[in-house]
């Protein structure tokens, strides 16, 4: 039943965004297209987004690394962000280093506890001595 006249109502130009004759749809087409993109882009930025705490980590050699990595799986997988904030602060900052000054120090009276041992074992000595002196 369709002709191929154009009603005498009906504009002389078309839009091309309206859908033509064949059922075609242009605009559909250019819309669908956009939105998948559009969601595969989201998503990609997403994950790019969870995996920073590793790449920070990773690049800097970090010492905590499966810990970051951890949280960071945990974050994207429970959708807590809490995970992520704590993952991507481990990555960013350093803990400052205890252990070396703690170690020099421990060596320091190994080295020094020798000659106290001595000293505490004369002194010992002398101490029952005298108390059986003064009896």
């Amino acid at each position: 039943m369709q002709s191929d006249t154009m009603n005498p109502l009906a504009p002389a130009h078309a839009p091309s965004y309206l859908a033509n004759a064949d059922g075609s749809d242009p605009l559909f087409t250019v819309v669908a297209i956009f939105t998948i993109a559009l969601i595969v882009g989201i998503g990609a930025l997403y994950l790019t987004l969870h995996a920073l705490p590793e790449r920070m980590a990773h690049t800097g050699n970090h010492a905590q690394f499966q810990v970051i990595g951890i949280l960071a799986l945990l974050a994207l997988f429970t959708h807590n962000n809490l995970f992520w904030v704590v993952a991507i602060l481990i990555a960013a900052f350093r803990m400052p280093d205890f252990l070396t000054p703690l170690r020099s120090i421990a060596r320091s009276l190994q080295a020094m506890a020798p000659a106290q041992a001595q000293t505490t074992d004369e002194t010992e000595a002398e101490a029952p001595a005298k108390e059986n002196g003064a009896h």
